[in-house]
């Protein structure tokens, strides 16, 4: 497998891994984001703010990466380290 294979594949192990985020703040998490759709859709700031937490959110993942050296040590309350190794 080549590189990106690799990285792609642990990506998805620490993304769908229930250690990551207990399942009460998945919950809360996307029921907060469906209600916020459901009531902002029709505003004109509407897709802006969409794209600013899909940023934020990027940015954030790749600061975990870099804190927990590509999920190889816990830091900042994350500590599935199975979930980050090949």
């Amino acid at each position: 497998m080549n590189t990106f294979n690799l990285a792609l594949r642990r990506e998805m192990r620490v993304a769908f891994s229930r250690r990551a985020q207990p399942v009460w703040f998945r919950v809360i998490k996307w029921t907060c984001l469906l209600v916020g759709v459901a009531w902002f859709h029709d505003q004109r700031w509407f897709w802006w703010t969409l794209a600013s937490l899909a940023v934020t959110g990027t940015a954030l993942h790749f600061f975990y990466r870099w804190k927990t050296e590509t999920w190889k040590r816990a830091w900042g309350g994350w500590n599935d380290l199975a979930a980050g190794r090949d």
